[in-house]
């Protein structure tokens, strides 16, 4: 029986892991990779965490993990199946057998919905990026595209236009979803060129993306657009399937839980991206397994009384 299993080794993982060792606690941390860090690990380069400028995706993710292993966590390789809530005791269930504990913290990130187009994964981090208040600084003073049409796409060609010096936006249709207030603020900007009913049929680029192949949708005709990067803002999606059902969630499959990180159902909680909030960065994720720790403890001071 642990005290607390943590499933996912992302940044939220892994800082809940080291919080909870140092607290006492009796745990382990699940994942089905053998290597730890999540999305962090498809990162080029990582310059938003403090103390770290300018640090690679794995070398970041490479600290975290030293960090934890220093301190003596315990790390089961495992396909987490299904979580089942028997109140007094939370069963992990997995593809290496059953696993008993006492609390829960769910931190199996969210993966960010891709193009699914030729060039996407080889340049993945070399230009492609799905993240531009993560990577937007790197292509200062660069052109760059955005595609996507909704909230998201606009927000960061909207940030992206006030560091780049050229925008496109790439749309499939021909208006945004976005809303009204933030198409106002993207039109007003001079550097920003929106290509209507158009989608990207490739990434091109040897060691680092150089241009894009667009498909117009109403033509058929097909165009190559310049760029020195391309961010992806088509949807994010959750790792929440295997656990519908046993805790509540937005329509989108986020899990409802506040700062507190703690979720509907007592003794199981949600760290980083899984959880429904405003920003989703490394550090926001090792923020929430620190309170989700704090979290734990409390909910045990309160069982045992």
């Amino acid at each position: 029986m642990y005290d607390l299993l943590i499933i996912g080794s992302g940044p939220a993982g892994l800082g809940a892991a080291i919080y909870g060792e140092r607290a006492g606690l009796k745990l382990a941390v699940i994942d089905r990779s053998p290597i730890s860090g999540g999305q962090v690990l498809t990162t080029y380069e990582v310059d938003n965490y403090l103390g770290m400028p300018q640090i690679s995706g794995s070398d970041i993710s490479d600290r975290f993990k030293e960090h934890a292993d220093k301190l003596g966590v315990d790390f089961i390789t495992a396909d987490v199946q299904s979580v089942e809530d028997l109140e007094e005791k939370k069963v992990v269930h997995t593809d290496e057998g059953d696993f008993e504990t006492k609390a829960i913290i769910l931190a199996t990130g969210a993966a960010h919905a891709m193009l699914g187009v030729e060039g996407e994964m080889k340049l993945a981090g070399m230009g492609v990026s799905y993240c531009a208040t993560c990577d937007g600084a790197f292509f200062r003073g660069r052109t760059v595209a955005v595609v996507g049409g909704g909230d998201v796409a606009v927000e960061d060609a909207i940030f992206l236009a006030g560091i780049c010096k050229k925008v496109y936006l790439i749309h499939r249709r021909d208006s945004l979803r976005a809303a009204d207030s933030l198409q106002k603020k993207l039109m007003s900007l001079p550097n920003v060129e929106i290509v209507w009913n158009s989608e990207v049929s490739k990434i091109q680029g040897e060691e680092m993306v150089e241009s894009l192949l667009l498909h117009q949708n109403q033509t058929g005709k097909e165009t190559v657009l310049e760029v020195n990067g391309v961010f992806i803002a088509v949807g994010i999606l959750p790792n929440t399937k295997r656990f519908k059902g046993l805790v509540d969630m937005d329509e989108n499959g986020y899990i409802l839980a506040d700062e507190t990180c703690a979720t509907s159902v007592p003794g199981i909680y949600a760290a980083g991206d899984i959880r429904k909030k405003a920003l989703r960065q490394i550090i926001t994720a090792v923020a929430d397994g620190a309170n989700a720790v704090n979290s734990v403890q409390n909910y045990f001071i309160v069982e045992e009384k």
